[in-house]
């Protein structure tokens, strides 16, 4: 980063202190945490003759416990893409209308997880319904070891609550497909032949803008032997827009592969296609009380609207515990 050189390719150098902020992440709780210990060897010796200093020791134990605890549970944040930036989508699926303001409820959520961890989020795509919600929204989220969390969230979220849309107050049931991949660089080698893809530019939509629905500079890209479907629309440029498009492409090809070599361990992961009952990851209850529970791990929270203003880090700890154990058992 001392070069003078460096920032001359923006793309390469972010990815450099993309890198270093990830590092930094676990490598300074370490150091710190190294200090407290000596600090503490101090602590006990002087609790041998001062009552005061012998009455802080406990809370000190617990704080230091508690920094072990989350040290280790960075440490299975060991995948080969776990270190990189995240790209989401979210998709709504059964339960028309409700599902849309479900997905965009999601969308929320994620992007406040972001927030208060400091991440950087950007929308790559959004399509609103035309009543309430979202059809699909597309966000990178970027900062330390963002899809190392995140890809445990890939898979369909189901809610039941009294549907808003629902003139006779009736419970409505909505679904809505997550799917999460790694960000990658455009010098990451992922084959894509040109004959393999199609590339449609179409004017942009959304809630407004001075560029949108005026010029053909949304771009989408069918990859045919995968069947999958990417698309860009946030940029005035549709040479900007097909550059995101490219990189969601082959994130999404990225993470078919690490599913290739993990089948096993992400079947669960795989039913993003399907909907209805049973294909759920998780669970979100509105009613008749409130609760949130993982259908893989089992844990579960009754705080409903905290969970929404984006506490889910014990929900993302919980699948990474849960993770490590299904490996340990494929092992």
């Amino acid at each position: 980063m001392a070069e003078p050189d460096f920032w001359n390719v923006q793309e390469k150098a972010q990815a450099v202190v993309g890198e270093l902020k990830g590092l930094t992440a676990l490598v300074k709780p370490i150091k710190d945490l190294d200090a407290s210990l000596a600090d503490l060897d101090a602590m006990l010796e002087m609790a041998k003759e001062d009552p005061e200093f012998a009455a802080e020791v406990p809370a000190e134990l617990d704080r230091l416990e508690q920094v072990l605890a989350d040290l280790e549970l960075k440490g299975l944040l060991n995948g080969p893409f776990d270190s990189r930036n995240a790209i989401m989508t979210i998709n709504a699926r059964d339960g028309g209308v409700d599902a849309n303001d479900w997905a965009e409820m999601l969308l929320r959520m994620y992007i406040q997880w972001a927030k208060k961890h400091e991440y950087d989020v950007e929308i790559l795509d959004r399509q609103d319904n035309e009543q309430a919600g979202i059809s699909t929204a597309t966000i990178a989220i970027r900062g330390p070891m963002a899809y190392g969390y995140l890809r445990g969230e890939s898979g369909m979220h189901r809610l039941v609550r009294i549907s808003p849309f629902n003139s006779e107050g009736k419970r409505m049931t909505s679904f809505a497909a997550v799917d999460v991949s790694p960000e990658v660089n455009d010098d990451f080698e992922v084959e894509i032949k040109d004959d393999d893809i199609r590339i449609d530019k179409f004017c942009s939509s959304g809630a407004g803008g001075q560029h949108v629905n005026k010029t053909a500079s949304a771009i989408r890209i069918t990859h045919a032997p995968s069947g999958i479907v990417v698309q860009c629309q946030n940029e005035r440029s549709q040479h900007k827009n097909l550059a995101f498009a490219m990189k969601m492409l082959r994130a999404r090809l990225m993470r078919l592969e690490e599913e290739r070599r993990e089948a096993e361990i992400n079947a669960k992961y795989q039913s993003q296609a399907k909907t209805g009952f049973g294909s759920q990851i998780r669970n979100y209850f509105q009613h008749p009380d409130q609760r949130i529970k993982d259908q893989r791990t089992g844990y579960g929270e009754t705080h409903f609207q905290s969970v929404m203003d984006g506490d889910i880090q014990n929900f993302l700890d919980a699948v990474l515990r849960w993770r490590a154990g299904q490996e340990v058992v494929q092992g």
